[in-house]
């Protein structure tokens, strides 16, 4: 397998961190999307990564369709429920969406202010997305609450993503002390770092 990716983008760490933590094989190529001579449009028609080339030459596309494939090819360390547990698979991608919600405010704010002039930003526009940032991050303190993981107990795929959105945002937004007004969320955190699909992938 092959995937096409950033170091900086906190989708592509997502899927890195689950081939780390999966065991699984493949090749990275570096790629900039943001380049005129970028090719990604060859292997992704909307021109956004991470994007897995399969062997047989077939790509998936989008992050969340990439882990959820990437958790069935091996039993090793299971970041979903298996079987028919539709609650609990439900209650995990919900974490999974929030932190990508969370990611995806956040690239919106930093496009707005590296795309477009100084007059041509929308103040309204920013302070809307950063919003999503605040109330989200919020959230999941929330839900944390005194659980050792997202799901509870056991490491899933939601700390998977919590870990990734939690990181860029630190990387992107270093303005943004989410770990003072969060102190679950900065625990789960330094926990998630130790480990070494944390330590390998980290956003650069």
């Amino acid at each position: 397998m092959k995937l096409i990716g950033s170091l900086a983008s906190p989708y592509v760490r997502k899927v890195r961190i689950v081939l780390a933590e999966k065991k699984l094989d493949y090749v990275f190529e570096l790629e900039n999307v943001w380049v005129p001579e970028t090719r990604i449009a060859l292997a992704n028609p909307l021109g956004k990564v991470p994007c897995l080339v399969m062997e047989d030459g077939s790509a998936l596309i989008d992050s969340r369709v990439i882990v959820e494939y990437l958790d069935t090819l091996t039993p090793v360390c299971k970041l979903l429920p298996a079987g028919g547990n539709g609650r609990e698979r439900a209650e995990i991608k919900t974490w999974e969406a929030l932190a990508d919600g969370i990611m995806d405010a956040g690239v919106l704010v930093r496009l707005e202010r590296t795309l477009r002039a100084p007059e041509q930003q929308s103040a309204d526009w920013i302070a809307r997305q950063l919003s999503k940032v605040t109330l989200g991050l919020a959230a999941m303190e929330q839900r944390l609450g005194a659980h050792a993981y997202c799901a509870g107990k056991n490491y899933t795929l939601g700390d998977v993503a919590v870990g990734c959105a939690l990181g860029w945002i630190s990387f992107r937004f270093p303005e943004i002390d989410w770990r003072a007004e969060h102190p679950g969320l900065a625990l789960l955190f330094d926990k998630l770092s130790e480990r070494p699909s944390f330590k390998d992938t980290l956003p650069q």
